[in-house]
């Protein structure tokens, strides 16, 4: 997915998805011409971690379940 069909998909703006990935809670792959491309799964990684900041928890312990997961690229 394009940055922008994922933050239409998860009805956020492209920022924040730039932001989530520069916080290492999402992942993309870049393209030859340095385009971001996402796996869906990244969607469901969105809406974790609008739900728990919906929730009042803060985006390091987000991170840190993540890790703890090992849910990474």
């Amino acid at each position: 997915m394009r940055i922008g069909e994922l933050a239409d998909a998860a009805g956020t703006t492209a920022k924040t998805l730039r932001f989530y990935e520069d916080q290492g809670l999402i992942f993309s792959r870049r393209t030859s011409g340095n385009q971001r491309r996402y796996h869906r799964a990244m969607l469901r990684r969105v809406a974790f971690i609008r739900a728990s900041q919906a929730a009042g928890i803060p985006l390091a312990v987000i991170g840190e379940v993540f890790t703890e997961l090992g849910d990474h690229e």
